[in-house]
């Protein structure tokens, strides 16, 4: 994730910290960065991701519905399936980017830190 900072407002009174906070608050729900987890190698339908998930097609198919209209994920037709994808790297980076923060919540070297010293 390279993006020029310089193109975008991170100063305090940015004009994105009310959306940024919807953003936070799309991700605030275990099935969501589930979905996200699971849609970071590329594009599953509906019925694949409820038994990857262990839920249901339906409450699968509601979590997407909102993530969709957060632009989140996008879609697209194959025959009589939605394929789902997400929409860019920025959801897939954060929520990476959270559980890193939650490995160093537990202590210790956090296993994201061991791999990068083990290939040093």
């Amino acid at each position: 994730m390279n993006a020029d900072k310089s193109a975008c407002s991170l100063g305090v009174d940015s004009q994105y910290v009310e959306l940024a906070v919807e953003v936070f608050a799309m991700l605030a729900d275990a099935t969501r960065v589930r979905i996200v987890l699971a849609l970071r190698n590329g594009e599953m339908a509906v019925g694949a991701l409820a038994e990857l998930l262990g839920k249901s097609p339906a409450a699968v198919s509601q979590h997407l519905a909102k993530m969709r209209l957060a632009r989140m994920v996008s879609t697209r037709q194959d025959g009589t399936r939605v394929m789902y994808r997400l929409e860019n790297e920025h959801a897939r980076q954060l929520v990476a980017d959270a559980i890193f923060q939650a490995e160093h919540a537990l202590g210790g070297t956090p296993a994201h830190h061991r791999a990068e010293q083990e290939s040093a």
